[in-house]
Order: C-alpha cells, then structure tokens, then sequence
C-alpha cells in the first residue's frame, strides 16, 4: 500500500470512529459556577448553573440546580469563563534550539504534522478552545483541523489560513536569504505579484481547505533581507486577494508593520491587521472607518526581543538587528490603537518564541498596554470569535454555544494572570481536564 493510499485508509478510519461517537446516546451535564464571567464583557454573576446538552449550552440559570439525569460539575469555587481564543498562531511550528536556516533547510512537513499533534494538546490543556492559524504548510494544518474535528487528537476548534501569501522576496518567501541555486517545488506556491495570481492563489487554497487568507503587505522580522517598515505587495494584488476572498466568504488578516502597507491594506477593506508596529492616528481612524481589527501579538514581541538579547546566535543575524529596530515600537503600539478606540483581538503569534500553551501569557501583556483586565478578557472572547467571524458558536457562555467552558481557582479580574493556569478545561460538552491535570482520553 503507498503513502496516499494509507492517508486515505486512515481517513476512512477516522471517519468511521467519528460517526460512531456521533451516535453515542445523549448527555446532560450541568456546571455549577461560582462566579461566571460570561464574555460578553458585562459584569460577573455569582453562583448559576449552565446546562449543557452533547456539545451545546443549554441555559445559564442563576443558583445552583440540579436537573433530572444531568451531571453535576462542581466549580462553585471557581471563575468560570468562555474558553479562550487564540486570532494568531501558528500550530504546526515550534522552536529548534541552533541555526534556523539548518532546520528549515532539513525538516520536512511530516516532522511538522507529528509535532503539531502536542502544540494542539498544549495549546488546548491551556484553556483554549478555539484558534485561528495564521499560516503554516496547508496540507499539514487542514489535515491537523480535521484530525481534530473528528476526535483523533485533542486540539482547540481551528480556523486555517494555511501558507501566507507573499510577493517574490517578501516576508514568506522561504527562498530568502538561501542560495540562489537552491529551489523547492513549494518555495513558489505562495509567491503573488499580480493581481491575477492573487485571485488564482485565493481560489486555491480555498478548494485546499482554509477557511482564511493571510497576506504579507510588509516586511517582517523574523525573515531575512525584507524590510519591515516597507509595503511589499503592491495595490491592486492586495485588492484582488481582499475581494476575492471576500466573495469566498473568507476573512483577510494582514500580517502588516510599516505604515504604508497598514494604511493602503485598511482602505482595501481587510479584516484585521496582525501587529500594526508603525500605525499612527491616520491609521487608527482607517482602522474604526473600516471596523477592522488589530491584533497586537504582543507576546512574540516580548520574546523575541528578550530572545535576541540573550541568545542572539539562534537568530539569524538580520532578524537580530531588526528585532531591536522594531519591537519596542510594536509594544507601545497597543497603548496608543487601545487610547483610540481601536478595536482589539488576541493573538499571540506563537511559533516557538513562546511554548504552544504559554499563550495565556499574553493577558498580561494586554493589561500592561492599557487594556483593563475584562477588555483582555473580552479580546479572547467576543472580539476573537468576532474576528473569526463566529459569534452564534463560541466566544461566550451563552444558551445555544458551543460548551467551551473554562475555570481558574481565583479572580482574573484582580489578578489576569491567574489565566495562565487554568484547573478546568471543556471542549463541547468534553472535559479534557479537571482540578488542574490532563484526564487521558
């Protein structure tokens, strides 16, 4: 049997194994909450009881009753919240301690696809439930987003872009900075520079699988030889992917630091920009005229520069000096967009500055930027599921959701950092763990 036919195989397999557990006989559990902080961003209410029937929230009800036949999950010494919503990672890379050129050069997609079986473990062990991948290889991340769906490994509901879209030599040609000589039949598939070839690599990768389009308007810095305060993609190829996928009824998230490309990118009407490092008072008014919004990553920002600072020989050298260049823009950034009334989602761009299950470390980032504890909160909440473009399924604890449902042994209110270390964790209407350890599944 060759390689495509044991995929297809496995598949089958899985698909089987799903539609049995589909027929499983129907459940009700019911949580009892001592405090609830429902995402919405209204105030919490103490002591109620959610209802959850299979995979959906029935009702949230105030005290504590016990319905005929349901389970009883005792948290009413807990906070309990909405599961948590990554808008920026990227599941399917971690980090390789030495040269990245050498791992790049060396490591195949299938390493890819084993490790990101654990990232989406940690990530989800983490308390979120719900993530939206900002590129990656797309046959790995699909793959990884429907091993999931069908309950093969445990992993946060995902939302794919697949391999970002980048003009020849910008922030995602993985040609740059390698010698001219060397060549990959992958290396180009991403590569747009018309505008015809942007409408083509949308169409594609919808067919592929995502379920969103990432582009590389800027320069970026952990790349070599592309300027991050320079728009790369020229206008009419941004507004030809941007329409596009608009009438694919997919998002647009623009990986975007300069100016010119956060500007020009707004103006054509895309749905959020991921860093924003040289936004100015210009920018934020495109950002409220187009209800578009910013996601801050404030988290890789904090990382890398504390990475290139302590051990600059796992960088490569021009990633290093930009570093320096651009991120302490890019954290004060947050704090004048939030003073505007920008609106703000979270998303922590995790690839390896961080572990895959750190990204509660970005709340206090957020707090730290301007943001009150609730508004953080509410950025992975409501604002993440609303970026996602999902409210009616996750982002709050509301009658009709999905039952993602979190709980922390203290106030995030008081403390924001308490998110970090998540006792409860579940994911439809399944615990994946309780009083703060993994249950096996």
């Amino acid at each position: 049997m060759n390689l495509r036919s044991k995929m297809l195989a496995a598949a089958g397999l899985a698909a089987i194994l799903a539609l049995g557990a589909g027929q499983a006989a129907a459940k009700d559990q019911a949580i009892h909450a001592g405090r609830l902080i429902d995402g919405t961003g209204k105030a919490p209410t103490g002591q109620v009881t959610i209802l959850i029937h299979d995979d959906r929230i029935v009702s949230v009800t105030p005290g504590f009753t016990a319905p005929k036949g349901a389970e009883i999950i005792d948290l009413s010494a807990s906070t309990v919240l909405p599961g948590l919503i990554d808008d920026h990672v990227h599941i399917t890379q971690g980090f390789h301690k030495g040269d990245p050129i050498h791992h790049n050069v060396t490591a195949t997609a299938y390493d890819a696809a084993i490790e990101s079986t654990n990232y989406a473990r940690d990530t989800l062990l983490a308390g979120f439930t719900s993530a939206r991948d900002c590129g990656g290889e797309t046959e790995v991340v699909v793959a990884l987003k429907h091993a999931i769906n069908s309950g093969v490994i445990p992993g946060p509901r995902l939302w794919v872009a697949g391999k970002p879209l980048s003009p020849t030599g910008g922030h995602g040609d993985d040609a740059n900075g390698l010698d001219p000589e060397l060549d990959h039949p992958h290396w180009t598939e991403n590569l747009i520079d018309s505008a015809e070839a942007g409408r083509k690599a949308v169409r594609k990768l919808r067919a592929e699988g995502a379920d969103l389009i990432k582009i590389m308007p800027s320069g970026g810095v952990a790349s070599i030889g592309d300027n991050p305060a320079l728009q790369l993609m020229a206008d009419d190829e941004i507004k030809a992917v941007i329409e596009t996928a608009h009438s694919l009824g997919m998002k647009v998230a623009a990986h975007a630091h300069g100016k010119q490309a956060i500007d020009h990118t707004l103006a054509l009407g895309v749905d959020s920009i991921e860093h924003g490092t040289y936004a100015d008072a210009e920018s934020y008014k495109l950002f409220k005229a187009h209800n578009a919004y910013l996601v801050p990553t404030q988290l890789v920002g904090a990382k890398i520069y504390a990475h290139a600072k302590e051990h600059p020989e796992d960088l490569n050298p021009d990633t290093v000096r930009k570093t320096f260049e651009v991120i302490p823009t890019m954290l004060q950034n947050l704090k004048d967009a939030h003073a505007a009334g920008v609106k703000i989602a979270f998303g922590t761009d995790t690839f390896g500055m961080s572990n895959h299950g750190e990204n509660a470390q970005e709340f206090k980032l957020l707090v730290n930027g301007g943001l009150t504890p609730m508004e953080a909160i509410q950025a992975a909440t409501w604002n993440a599921a609303d970026l996602i473009g999902d409210t009616k399924d996750i982002g709050t604890v509301q009658a009709g959701r999905y039952a993602d449902i979190i709980a922390v042994d203290a106030d995030p209110l008081t403390d924001v950092t308490v998110l970090e270390h998540v006792a409860f964790v579940m994911k439809g209407g399944t615990v994946y763990k309780a009083k703060g350890q993994p249950i096996s599944r």
